[in-house]
């Protein structure tokens, strides 16, 4: 059993993009790292789930947080047992895309996710990143306990949500714990909301 994989890109006579695709299908996913120096794969990376994206030449302490990341990352997979409470990485965390580097950043750290044309921005509490995804797809990777679709641009965390004020049309704007921001509900998507959040 293979619990993390290190990759690089140009492999003689294999292709690492590929490699991975093929790795990606195990019955046990196990983790995988590219270290490379060919940064315009990285959203290839991203979409395969890999676990980070290290360009050549690489910082020492780049690799010792990477490596820190991971155990923790195998630790908690490890403790999850009963397969009723069991929270699997892909449902934890997220990979993320910020300057050609894929972040693993846990889920509910985002607070909201707005929609710009075929891209989504991804927002958490000190960070913006630019998704090469639309809306609707980035939001099928979230957990709908969670996060609502609340407008045609706008996904929102519902834990994040400090205050619902009543707007016209019967529809409400929503104001974010530690954001200054305000993330609108659609007509269309009023009745939902109301019923998630008990008014």
């Amino acid at each position: 059993r293979v619990d993390a994989i290190f990759l690089d890109i140009n492999i003689p006579s294999l292709d690492g993009v590929l490699l991975a695709q093929n790795i990606s299908q195990f019955a046990h996913k196990p983790f995988i790292v590219f270290i490379t120096a060919w940064k315009e794969h990285a959203v290839e990376a991203f979409e395969l789930e890999a676990f980070d994206y290290i360009l050549k030449p690489y910082q020492e302490s780049r690799i010792t947080g990477m490596l820190q990341k991971l155990e923790a990352a195998w630790q908690q997979q490890q403790t999850s047992s009963t397969p009723a409470t069991t929270v699997t990485r892909e449902n934890d965390t997220i990979n993320l895309v910020k300057d050609e580097r894929i972040i693993v950043t846990p889920i509910n750290d985002i607070y909201y996710a707005e929609a710009h044309e075929k891209m989504t921005f991804v927002y958490t509490r000190r960070e913006s990143y630019v998704m090469p995804m639309n809306i609707t797809e980035f939001c099928s990777k979230l957990p709908p306990s969670h996060f609502f679709r609340c407008h045609r641009s706008f996904c929102v965390n519902l834990n994040k949500i400090r205050e619902i004020e009543p707007w016209f049309n019967n529809t409400y704007i929503l104001r974010l714990k530690d954001l200054d921001f305000e993330v609108p509900v659609s007509r269309s998507k009023v009745k939902e909301f109301r019923q998630l959040m008990h008014l």
